[in-house]
């Protein structure tokens, strides 16, 4: 979690270089940051930064621990308190130090604050494919660069379910096309830390939701032959070599929304384009199998609880009682 200093050594002149232990250790340290995923690793390195600031220090007793969860049970989100908790545990376990967290004490503690204090975990908001078609038709008005990309980049988002990291990061070199559309390689995503490879397919559609056609008007109109294929755009419509950052998915999706004059805008994030794709999936007859690959999704329950928005009405046990009574 934190820098250690790594230890020099003076050679026969005096100068100081660094030692063939401190270069192992150096090493070390790198492979043990690697282990962990970036978005990870900076959420734990928060939460660290949280408990020291707060006046705990390290290594901690279960003591300090259980008096930061009480003085933060009522301003924090239970789940935000359990992260913590879990980066305490990781510092610690990488230090070599007990864990303080592995308390039956703060077990019982956390447990009852969720109790007391939990509440539902807010959900991106699911949009149906009229929204989304909606949203096109309000870009296709116009063919400016930055309209074209955000075109590209929605319905890319959307068909291909990509996380806002996976999204950004695309590049040319990575796309295969083919006459039924195109394949996407992913060199890394969150379920493929390792970089063994995912592939993710997107057919040709008809009409303005066809995102193969997007794609190939917005790389031919920006002149991109290499590199990421989204890309900044300037205040005078200059094209960047910078990659747009992960947060202008979400920017850039309720902006167009607002345009479009949807109630719920406030609602929506960049995941809101994977969930929907779900959601709109198994309402059009997909496979659960395949909504899960598509999305790139390890766990069953996860894409349930993306799904279940379109459940709400099947088989719902008060509508034969509410269709009796017309």
């Amino acid at each position: 979690m934190r820098q250690q200093l790594i230890p020099l050594a003076a050679d026969e002149k005096g100068k100081l270089k660094v030692s063939e232990d401190s270069r192992l250790a150096l090493r070390h340290q790198q492979y043990l940051e690697a282990a962990t995923a970036e978005n990870t690793r900076r959420a734990y390195q928060s939460a660290i930064r949280h408990f020291e600031q707060w006046g705990g220090y390290l290594p901690a007793s279960a003591n300090m621990v259980q008096a930061y969860l009480l003085a933060h049970a009522q301003t924090l989100n239970p789940r935000t308190l359990s992260l913590r908790l879990t980066a305490l545990r990781h510092w610690h376990q990488l230090q070599g130090f007990p864990d303080p967290t592995a308390s039956p004490q703060i077990r019982k503690t956390l447990q009852g604050i969720i109790r007391v204090h939990g509440r539902p975990k807010r959900q991106a908001k699911v949009f149906q494919l009229e929204h989304l078609e909606m949203m096109i038709n309000q870009l296709s008005e116009s063919s400016t660069l930055k309209d074209l990309r955000d075109k590209a980049l929605l319905l890319i988002g959307f068909f291909g379910a990509f996380r806002r990291n996976e999204l950004v990061a695309i590049k040319v070199e990575e796309i295969h096309w083919e006459p039924e559309g195109m394949v996407i390689v992913l060199p890394r995503s969150k379920t493929d830390p390792n970089g063994e490879g995912k592939f993710k397919a997107l057919p040709v559609g008809e009409g303005v939701l066809c995102p193969i056609t997007a794609l190939k008007q917005w790389l031919q109109a920006a002149k991109i032959n290499s590199g990421s294929i989204f890309r900044r755009i300037n205040r005078w419509e200059a094209l960047l070599d910078t990659p747009l950052h992960p947060a202008s998915v979400t920017f850039i999706l309720k902006r167009v929304a607002e345009q479009v004059g949807f109630g719920f805008v406030p609602e929506l994030s960049s995941h809101s384009l994977r969930r929907s794709l779900a959601t709109s999936a198994y309402r059009a007859g997909a496979s659960f199998e395949s909504i899960k690959r598509q999305g790139g999704w390890s766990h069953d329950r996860t894409v349930w609880s993306y799904i279940e928005a379109a459940q709400y009405f099947e088989d719902n046990a008060a509508s034969a009682l509410l269709t009796k009574s017309r």
